[in-house]
């Protein structure tokens, strides 16, 4: 058996603790015994999880028994984190205890100093900041989880899911994971990555000196748009426009539009029952099979993947379970950064 300590850290986010105590301890083996022993520790008897007060069971001393340490987000992640706690964590890395993250919990690995030169992951609204903040963080924000072998990290809610389970399996098999993906109701491996979650090319920057353009192309990504049709809109030059785009987005105009109609059809797939065809042709693809190249390759997964996940089940639908329980959470944010 396995003892897996999950860290209760002041502010700690709920859903975060919960998804690893869930997940492990309702794991069972072949012989009906508990795969793993679960414990709840901190460096404080109590913590506050949002509106909730929560007792913390052990010390930090139990990390030196732990074969696994998990840490949840914070719901501010650049707080500082407990110095006991980081010089606990990094004692418990030396010794080759595997420690994970869930969500914005990679920042508490990073300011150990745990995923220095290492693959890593966190909640796609956070990248960017974990990214200045940790230059030597090899990060990737559009997988669903990174393993490192005895370091590991997820992305963001229902990743701690997806993680948990890639854990379970490692340890004893794909048979007691799949058990334990379907006490979740949730498939054992979700198809695409943290990519398909992300809000892209939406400008928010009201004084951005493209903000002229940005809106053109956000009324006529549809048509058949060129590099000159853009510059002239922006009423700039080719040469300028593009030194503008690379500058203030990092991307060519022409990529930036890409993303612009990637975005219109993952509304349409949410919203409507269009067919994939007639959906590429809205929103300015040449042809669908461009359409399917483009969105698989920026998103990471098909268009009816991506409907799959994010269209809402008719009541009463029989097409399948319900998705991981952080799907709607995703989806919410989602909305909320529209």
């Amino acid at each position: 058996m396995y003892t897996v300590v999950v860290l209760a850290l002041p502010d700690v986010i709920a859903f975060d603790l919960a998804t690893p105590i869930e997940t492990f301890g309702r794991v069972r083996l072949p012989d009906g015994r508990p795969g793993y022993r679960l414990v709840v520790a901190g460096h404080e008897p109590s913590v506050q999880a949002g509106p909730l007060r929560l007792a913390v069971g052990e010390g930090l001393d139990a990390i030196e028994r732990a074969d696994l340490v998990v840490v949840p987000g914070r719901n501010d992640p650049l707080q500082p984190s407990p110095p006991a706690v980081l010089s606990a964590l990094r004692v418990g890395a030396q010794r080759g205890t595997r420690i994970a993250s869930i969500c914005v919990g990679a920042f508490t690995l990073a300011e150990a100093g745990l995923l220095d030169g290492r693959d890593a992951t966190t909640h796609w609204l956070a990248a960017d900041e974990l990214a200045r903040r940790h230059p030597a963080v090899r990060l990737n924000p559009d997988v669903l989880y990174t393993d490192n072998g005895s370091i590991l990290t997820s992305a963001g809610a229902s990743s701690g899911l997806d993680l948990c389970l890639h854990i379970v399996q490692r340890d004893y098999g794909v048979a007691v994971a799949a058990d334990a993906a379907r006490l979740a109701v949730a498939p054992l491996h979700r198809p695409g990555g943290q990519a398909q979650y992300i809000v892209r090319n939406r400008a928010t920057h009201r004084t951005s000196t493209l903000q002229r353009a940005f809106s053109w192309i956000e009324a006529n990504a549809y048509r058949d748009l060129t590099l000159a049709d853009i510059a002239a809109a922006a009423g700039m030059s080719v040469r300028t426009l593009t030194r503008r785009f690379k500058d203030e987005t990092g991307q060519s105009p022409m990529q930036w539009v890409s993303g612009v109609r990637i975005r219109h059809a993952q509304d349409l797939l949410e919203s409507t029952d269009h067919t994939v065809d007639r959906i590429a042709a809205q929103t300015g693809f040449p042809t669908t099979s461009n359409f399917r190249s483009q969105f698989g390759q920026l998103l990471g997964v098909t268009p009816g993947a991506y409907r799959r996940v994010f269209r809402p089940q008719p009541s009463g639908s029989r097409e399948g379970p319900p998705g991981p329980p952080g799907v709607a959470v995703a989806r919410d944010l989602r909305s909320r950064r529209r």
